[in-house]
């Protein structure tokens, strides 16, 4: 099961280094903001993959930090998009 669960996390891993190059090449934020999403997602199931395979149970106390992140993440690039938006849809 050892073996299964650290092959999962490198397939993961090799997943983030792929985002990686969508991030350098977004041509705008939200391009950029999802797979940033994305590493937070991965980072998740990483570290909890990890913590199956190696009895680290503080990588699950991390994996929750990260997904608490990523969701602040989500959710303050949101709002920012919309109120740009707002503001370039008003007449001057």
């Amino acid at each position: 099961m050892n073996g299964m669960t650290l092959g999962l996390a490198l397939f993961l891993l090799l997943n983030l280094l792929v985002a990686l190059v969508r991030v350098s090449r977004g041509p705008t934020p939200a391009d950029r903001l999802l797979p940033a999403l994305l590493f937070g997602t991965t980072g998740v199931a990483i570290l909890l993959l990890l913590a199956d395979a190696m009895h680290i149970p503080a990588f699950v106390d991390v994996a929750l930090v990260f997904a608490l992140l990523a969701a602040i993440t989500g959710a303050a690039f949101a709002r920012r998009a919309w109120r740009e938006e707002r503001e370039t849809d008003e007449p001057a």
